[in-house]
This record gives C-alpha cells, structure tokens and sequence, in this order.
C-alpha cells in the first residue's frame, strides 16, 4: 500500500473511526531534504491512491477474501523483483545506506502467506496479472540501468507498509476473520522492527544522508510518482476482477466466471490456471455441451424425465 493513508476506517468490529498517518516530526528537517522531497512532491499521488476504491473499500473492511489473496499475490511478484534487484545493487553508493533485507524485506514473509492461501503448491496456482507485470518490468529496468532510482520503490513500499500497513493488517484480519496467530497476514509483520515509528525516523535519516545532487533527487520524487502510479494501477485492475467475484467467492469459495467478457480477466482463469489446470469451469462445461455427444445424453435425460412425469400425473397422484 502507499505511504502514510490517511483515511477514516468504519471498521469491521469498531464504531469509532481509525486515521493514521506519520506524526513524527523532526525539528531540522530541510526543504532540501529528500525525505521531505519525497514526502511534499508526492502528495498529490498520495492523495489519489488513498482515494482508489480498492483502498477505501479495504479500509472499511469491504474486501472479498479471494481479491485479497489477488493483491498479496500482486505483491509477492512486486517484492520479489524489488528485493532481487536491491539485493544485486546492496554495494551501489547510491543505495548501499538503504540496504536493510534482515529488517524489511517481505519476499519470505509473503511465501508464507501464499502457502497458507493456496497450498503447498501455491507457485503452480498463481500468475504475474498485467498491471504488476508493468510493475516488476520497471522496478527491473531501474535496477539494471539506474539503481538509485530504486530509492523511491524502497521509501514508497516499505515505509508505507511501517505506516498505514499496520492498519491494513488489522482490518484484514477481522474482515476475512483469519486467524489470530497470524496466519495470511504475515506481509504486515516486520519481527526484526521493535518500533516501527523510530526505525522511519532512521531510515528517512539515511535517505537524507545518500549524496546526491538536486537534479537526482528531482528524478527520484519523480520516479516515486510513478511508484505510486504503479500501484493505482493494481488497484484498478483489482476492482475490475472484483466487480466478477461471486458471493461464494467472499467467502473463500472459488470464483466463477460467466462467461461474458474476456475469459483472460476471468478471476478463476487470474488465480488458478497453471500447469494441467484445465481452466474455466463456465467455459469447460459450455464446450462439453457443444459436444453432439453431451447433447444426445442431455436430450436423453430431459426427455426420461418428461416421460416420468407424464406417468406421475396420469396415474392419479
């Protein structure tokens, strides 16, 4: 999710509205600063995404559990290319200060919640959708080609899972009423942080302190910018899948297609077409029927069927 939500939550079991946001200020913060760059210049983008229906609805407690096994699939492919090429780059003077995988990386923690979502076999189960593939390709062409822009990724994810995820993680919790010990909800567990708020305060402190010049900070808030656009992006495309989600579907069931429409944005085509999956079951069944074969024994059992009611009645009952 984006940095620093702002946005009041009718919550699942409470009545009283929840808003959180940074609080913490320093007294000799810059305007010069990229931290404070990075803060004022993406505003705007912060405003919009926090305005996106996925995350207004999700605040709410309004989320479908099988849209938010979709969205932590979404992030387990945006972690995974986030932390590879930060990993290839952890020696980069430009990202070297920002380099904490024992504290923030979430690539392990949401194999976890994959696992408990789909299985042990949960890698033949799930696919990179269109929006995160748009996603990863840019995170992996930054880190091949301009890894300092890989700052903005860092501060735009992982200081908004510090901030607003925590949130998130409750809502989730209670909304999709998953289990207490954590189970699902591992992405928002950072073990290695035992306070959240001081270890922001460090991390916007080693941004400050990366030596850059103004014109490559500008490209950094710029590149957060699109970040944040990256993940309106995924909201979008959640939205849509979830406008197709059945009511079975919010309660764990498998989604179901009907047929209209793109089978590709079929959720059920989204999470579980893999190797020897053999796809829609709408579209599986609606084949089957086409077949002359199918057709004789459905006309066969239709007609059995008439002819036993037409006995039933004319026998007095």
């Amino acid at each position: 999710m984006p940095s620093d939500v702002t946005e009041a939550s009718e919550g699942v079991d409470e009545a009283e509205n929840v808003r959180y946001e940074e609080t913490e200020e320093d007294d000799n913060v810059s305007p010069t600063d990229l931290s404070e760059m990075l803060k004022e210049g993406t505003k705007e983008s912060h405003d919009r995404a926090e305005n996106t229906q996925f995350v207004k609805d999700f605040l709410k407690g309004r989320i479908k559990k099988e849209l938010f096994k979709l969205a932590t699939v979404a992030l387990y492919y945006t972690y995974s290319a986030l932390e590879e090429e930060m990993d290839c780059n952890k020696d980069h003077p430009a990202f070297a200060p920002l380099y904490f995988p024992l504290e923030l990386h979430r690539k392990e923690a949401l194999a976890k919640d994959m696992e408990y979502f789909y299985g042990e076999n949960w890698k033949e189960k799930i696919q990179c959708s269109e929006a995160t593939r748009c996603y990863i390709d840019r995170i992996h062409h930054i880190g091949q080609y301009e890894p300092e822009l890989l700052v903005a990724h860092a501060y735009t994810r992982y200081m908004g899972d510090l901030s607003g995820g925590q949130i998130l993680k409750k809502v989730a919790q209670r909304a999709l009423k998953l289990p207490s010990t954590g189970e699902g909800i591992q992405f928002y567990v950072f073990d290695n942080i035992s306070n959240a708020q001081q270890f922001k305060q460090f991390y916007r402190a080693r941004i400050n302190a990366l030596d850059l010049d103004k014109k490559a900070k500008e490209r950094i808030v710029e590149e957060a910018n699109k970040a944040f656009e990256f993940n309106m992006q995924v909201f979008d495309e959640l939205d849509k899948i979830g406008a197709l989600l059945t009511e079975e579907a919010q309660d764990g069931g498998l989604p179901v297609h009907d047929g209209k429409g793109d089978l590709r944005k079929c959720p059920y085509y989204a999470t579980k077409l893999g190797k020897g999956d053999p796809g829609c079951p709408y579209h599986i069944g609606m084949a089957m029927l086409k077949q002359p074969t199918m057709q004789f024994v459905l006309a066969a059992c239709i007609a059995l069927a008439a002819g036993i009611a037409t006995w039933y009645v004319m026998d007095g009952h």
